[in-house]
């Protein structure tokens, strides 16, 4: 019998959202428009069926996309891109990009409010390919999580964004499963019953 983690998986969508907290745009100088930013972690957070992670070790972030075709987005609204990914890489457990903000009136402004530290939050819209779950009392194959919990083993970053509002203000990552900052309770209570309905039809 599936578990219901599983069950939950096959019913919602495969692309997440996850927001960071406190982030540090750093330039190399006070005129570039480029800046560096963190935009996810490995930091465990709280869902229903347990905790999600992110797996930052070598090879289970897919950057191509990124390093490619990148964008830099404001509120993941794709028709609000703020400038281009110039570089992304993983360096101590966090995703690293190097971005560049364009010069049109739009992102003008908005990299004018990151100059302030008045927009300080990023999110990754991410696809996951492969979910480890790992049951109560467990830990994961590699040894590092311990469960409940699930861990997203291949996943791929679609688009970088930065967010006035993150999931989690707080210091460190906090992660809000994709449209479900605009979904209601109605909604998420109708998608739990589906999960249940599955489960018991099985």
């Amino acid at each position: 019998m599936a578990t219901v983690q599983q069950q939950q998986r096959k019913t919602q969508s495969p692309q997440l959202t996850r927001s960071m907290g406190q982030i540090v745009f750093r330039a190399e100088d006070g005129e570039s428009r480029k800046r560096i930013l963190s935009f996810s972690s490995e930091t465990p957070v709280r869902r229903w069926f347990g905790a999600e992670i992110l797996d930052h070790t070598e090879g289970a972030a897919n950057l191509q996309r990124l390093n490619e075709v990148g964008v830099l987005l404001f509120n993941h609204d794709t028709s609000k891109v703020l400038g281009k990914v110039l570089r992304a890489w993983v360096e101590n457990g966090r995703g690293m990009a190097e971005v560049e903000f364009d010069t049109d009136e739009e992102a003008e402004k908005i990299f004018q409010k990151v100059k302030s530290g008045t927009l300080k939050t990023t999110s990754v819209r991410a696809s996951v390919e492969s979910w480890e779950e790992v049951p109560v009392g467990k830990v994961s194959n590699d040894g590092r999580f311990k469960g409940p919990c699930s861990v997203a083993k291949k996943w791929t970053p679609m688009e970088i964004s930065l967010v006035s509002v993150p999931a989690d203000a707080s210091v460190g990552v906090g992660r809000s499963q994709w449209g479900e900052s605009c979904m209601g309770l109605y909604e998420r209570q109708i998608q739990v019953n589906q999960n249940r309905q599955s489960i018991a039809q099985q």
